[in-house]
């Protein structure tokens, strides 16, 4: 199951250690794995789409949890799933629209574990309708640092230690959760565009709650009177009466069929999607969406993953990788908002993408990272001069107001500021410490923020 160290880093590609890769493919090897995982210990990992180190254990082990993939239950009358940790949520997808239900939170990527989508307690763009993804969990079974497997309900303290707790608990060995009923396999989406930074969230908060799924693509380039300005898409699942004259959609419309395009080369020139580059990709974003259109039919591929289509798309940022940086600010700092995206365009940070969404209520995990308000994201290319020190500005903005980042994303906060940005760190800390005294499991991240 084991043997020599081998690099493992993040999809960002800033940070990589090295770490024993152990792809146990049973229960039993798992916490075979788990018992044997040496001093250092290990950390569980999914389908390698955190940006940061948080599944990544410098000179221990960590856990490829992806050869646990089997479906055991899917309860098609009451929308419900029974199934390992490992599975993706591609494969859900393709197994569970064609009984008519899709999974009931979608990150930017299809390319994520169920274990995955519970440790990083993820959320998509219906985070104000449906909350995070362990708001739908009904029960899981966690292996933990003893060995034992404890059936995990929520609403008591292991759950919510657990999602949003980077695997941090233990492994993640199946999940139970409900489903969203759909008729089809499409989007009916609306397009408009915002001009600046007051326009665009003065349209997100009249009209966000019409739609389940909402976000903006934000020009972070663009300054002076046109700062903020953005392509909002809000949609919902069509209804199968609604395909109207899309024949070849009628007569499979809960096809789930993802297009893709060919593969970023290994070797991609560092500055290929520098201030130009990106300026003009944003421009030309800008300029090309409607200024208002409505009913448009899209996949569900197209809305959620354009980027799943590129295999290896970070590779685009060059051999230095990319930094995506997210954070989150409650209501009534807005200001707080407003100064960041200026800072951001003044800098000139070639950010490609960035997205602003509204969080709905907060969800019950400690580490969880959705607060109610605002959350912007955004991919920096980690070459860039100053970065470090420029990020290290906006986290302390973001403290002192009140928000956070999200450490799904992240491989450089500070650990002095993880308190004002997660005020039940220490709960955290204390319940790991009773669960497993030993330090059994522990990430690159978890040594770094002190978890």
């Amino acid at each position: 199951m084991s043997g020599d160290p081998v690099p493992v880093t993040g999809w960002g590609r800033t940070a990589p250690t090295a770490a024993r890769l152990i792809r146990p493919r049973s229960y039993e090897e798992t916490a075979a794995a788990v018992r044997d995982c040496g001093a250092r210990g290990a950390v569980p990992r999914g389908l390698g789409r955190a940006y940061g180190d948080a599944a990544q254990n410098a000179g221990g082990a960590v856990l490829d949890m992806t050869g646990l993939d089997r479906i055991h239950v899917v309860d098609a009358s009451e929308g419900i799933v029974l199934c390992d940790a490992g599975v993706s949520l591609r494969r859900l997808m393709d197994v569970l629209l064609p009984l008519g239900w899709f999974v009931p939170v979608a990150p930017g990527t299809r390319q994520v574990t169920v274990g995955g989508a519970i440790g990083a307690d993820i959320h998509g763009r219906n985070h104000h309708v449906s909350g995070s993804f362990s708001r739908h969990v009904l029960s899981l079974e966690l292996l933990t640092a003893d060995g034992e497997v404890r059936t995990v309900s929520p609403g008591t303290p292991l759950f919510e230690a657990t999602t949003g707790g980077m695997g941090l608990t233990g492994i993640i060995l199946t999940v139970t959760f409900r489903l969203l009923p759909v008729e089809t396999a499409y989007l009916t989406v609306d397009t408009e565009r915002a001009a600046d930074l007051d326009d665009l969230m003065a349209r997100l908060t009249a009209d966000d709650h019409r739609y389940r799924y909402s976000v903006a693509r934000i020009d972070l380039l663009a300054r002076g009177a046109a700062t903020g300005r953005a392509v909002i898409t809000r949609g919902d699942h069509t209804p199968l009466d609604a395909l109207g004259e899309a024949a070849r959609a009628w007569r499979h419309p809960l096809s789930f069929r993802p297009r893709r395009l060919p593969s970023v080369p290994a070797l991609v020139p560092d500055g290929l999607l520098g201030r130009t580059t990106a300026g003009l990709v944003n421009e030309l974003r800008y300029r090309k969406a409607p200024r208002a259109r409505t009913g448009e039919i899209q996949r569900l591929s197209a809305f959620f993953h354009p980027l799943d289509g590129m295999p290896h798309w970070n590779r685009l940022h060059g051999r230095g990788g990319f930094v995506q940086y997210q954070f989150a600010v409650g209501h009534g700092q807005e200001e707080t908002l407003h100064r960041i995206v200026r800072r951001i365009a003044e800098r000139r940070c070639p950010s490609f993408p960035a997205v602003l969404k509204r969080f709905g209520d907060a969800d019950p995990g400690w580490l969880s990272f959705p607060v109610p308000g605002w959350t912007l994201a955004l991919d920096i290319p980690a070459a860039l001069p100053g970065l470090a020190a420029f990020l290290d500005g906006l986290d302390e903005e973001v403290a002192a107001a009140g928000g956070r980042v999200c450490l799904a994303e992240d491989s450089r906060l500070r650990p002095d500021l993880l308190a004002a940005m997660y005020p039940r760190v220490t709960d955290f800390r204390a319940l790991r410490a009773r669960l497993d005294p030993r330090g059994v499991f522990v990430s690159d991240l978890a040594r770094r923020l002190h978890l």
